[in-house]
């Protein structure tokens, strides 16, 4: 990506006059513009359960991402495999309906910036009806503080939570998004993330759902080096966990944490940071996460549906309104953080899954199979995306929900990237289990095992050997760590595991073959 170049990709007009079919001034019976944090939390002041630490806490009637009701407007943009279209016409219709509405509606219109750096910043603009001020009061938090507010934005999102119809839908060329009949924060968050991550994929770079951290460790000479990581997973399988861990490291070894979400990264590797904020889940949150925790309990926190006592005790163990209990907490009260938000470069790209059964705990991939299970995006569904569905397995492409246009555009780009940078590293990371089948739950891999996985890899200390049946490496010796209970082959008869290794390729070259245009490459790694 050149210089400024995501910013000057023009918005695309409608034929014929000139005139976008979407994006349009917005007009309302009352417009509040930018309203300070206290404003916004006075507003929401009837909805706020006020926790002992002086928090505020609020409850939603949705509680997670609706996915089967989110579509791409038909016009420029191409679909991709496992994207719902809807027709420019269907679009322009409800978007009549909603700027008709607006014009009777009192509106809080909140203007963000996107990232920091000088090539890549995005001004966001939020219009959504007042009396669900706790949406904007949490995003607000998310993003840095426009410096031009009045100026033109480049992202614009419409939420009107009261709407009697539950839709989503994404102009990308108009940059405009619609969020209708949801009171979700996740969907104002998550919506100038998906037409940024679009921008950026236009503009030559990649949009990555991918947490990053530096990690200054020593290597095997005993010099200091550091690592730059970006980790990639769906929402509750340890992505932001891992992302916030101090992986144990005592001075002069480090940790310096960037980003819990997306990523945008160029050509060269470099990785643009895009929040001030991060969005984490709060499900069993204790003391023994420490970095979470602390930042958990800050006066700055807002807490979304998670259980608050009427004394304002947190209880992070309860999961009665929900197991999808969110945080939004400041990375200035991370531990760990510093006024860096981009990575120089993502010397090291950790792929996280969830299996139970025959994937190990850690595998280091070639450029093809990095972009192999990229696109596999193996893990387990949790509360976040589907409820219903928690627990089963699933496949997301880059573990990404919010990918427009085709998928395998981004699986070649990825396998681009890392063939012109052979620096960078790919790695599959498990944080489920081994073992499990036949009544048995098999080993849990815990997070300290993960960690210490992830600190060892950026020092360059763990022995490799080839696996016979996936060809990736597999560790022979990682300091610190017993691998014993982790051989996935040891729990198994040679039948058992024939099996299963040969249903997973099954499944795997299965997935994979849904995307036209994946490069020969990528599909014949598995």
């Amino acid at each position: 990506m050149q210089k400024n170049n995501v910013l000057k990709v023009p918005i695309k007009c409608e034929k014929g006059d000139g005139m976008l079919s979407l994006r349009r001034p917005v007009e309302a019976g009352e417009m509040l513009i930018n309203p300070s944090y206290d404003r916004l939390r006075e507003i929401a002041g009837n909805e706020e359960k006020t926790t002992v630490y002086g928090s505020p806490g609020y409850i939603s009637k949705v509680r997670n991402r609706s996915a089967k009701f989110t579509y791409i407007v038909e016009d420029g943009a191409p679909l991709g495999v496992d994207q719902q279209g809807i027709s420019l016409e269907k679009a322009r219709s409800v978007a009549d309906s909603v700027y008709a509405y607006l014009k009777q509606a009192q509106l809080i219109r909140m203007d963000r910036q996107m990232g920091t750096h000088a090539d890549f910043k995005l001004h966001c603009r939020l219009y959504i009806t007042a009396k669900y001020a706790r949406i904007p009061l949490k995003w607000r938090q998310m993003l840095f503080e426009s410096p031009d507010p009045e100026g033109d934005p480049d992202l614009i999102s419409i939420y009107i939570p009261e709407w009697p119809e539950k839709i989503i839908f994404c102009h990308p060329e108009e940059r405009i998004t619609f969020i209708l009949g949801t009171d979700y924060f996740g969907e104002a968050k998550k919506s100038f993330l998906r037409m940024a991550m679009y921008l950026c994929k236009k503009a030559g770079g990649l949009g990555l759902h991918a947490g990053s951290k530096l990690l200054r460790v020593r290597n095997g000479s005993g010099d200091i080096r550091e690592t730059g990581v970006i980790m990639f997973g769906l929402s509750g399988t340890g992505k932001t966990t891992l992302t916030m861990h101090n992986h144990g490291l005592a001075s002069p070894e480090t940790v310096f944490i960037r980003q819990d979400d997306v990523v945008m990264m160029r050509p060269d590797g470099y990785c643009y940071g895009t929040e001030n904020g991060f969005y984490i889940k709060t499900e069993g949150l204790d003391e023994s996460q420490a970095v979470l925790y602390h930042a958990a309990i800050s006066p700055t926190a807002i807490f979304e549906n998670v259980m608050i006592t009427e004394n304002g005790q947190v209880q992070f163990d309860n999961a009665d309104l929900t197991s999808n209990g969110r945080g939004v907490i400041l990375r200035s009260k991370v531990e760990n953080t510093d006024g860096e938000i981009d990575l120089k470069k993502a010397d090291r790209i950790i792929f996280i899954t969830r299996r139970n059964d025959i994937v190990p705990p850690v595998a280091k991939l070639t450029p093809r199979q990095g972009a192999a299970y990229f696109m596999l995006g193996e893990s387990i569904e949790t509360s976040a995306g589907d409820p219903t569905m928690a627990g089963h397995s699933k496949r997301e492409v880059g573990t990404n929900p919010f990918i427009v246009g085709p998928e395998a555009e981004e699986g070649n780009r990825l396998l681009d990237i890392l063939n012109n940078n052979p620096d960078m590293e790919c790695y599959l990371l498990n944080t489920g289990s081994v073992g499990a089948g036949n009544g048995s739950p098999g080993t849990k891999i815990t997070i300290g095992v993960s960690t210490g996985i992830l600190r060892e890899i950026s020092r360059g200390s763990i022995s490799w050997k080839t696996d016979p049946d996936w060809g990736y490496l597999v560790p022979e010796e990682i300091p610190g760590i017993d691998l014993k209970p982790y051989s996935p082959e040891l729990y198994y008869t040679p039948g058992e595991y024939r099996q299963l290794v040969d249903n997973l390729r099954q499944e795997r070259v299965q997935w994979l073959g849904k995307y036209p245009g994946l490069k020969k490459e990528i599909l014949q790694t598995v």
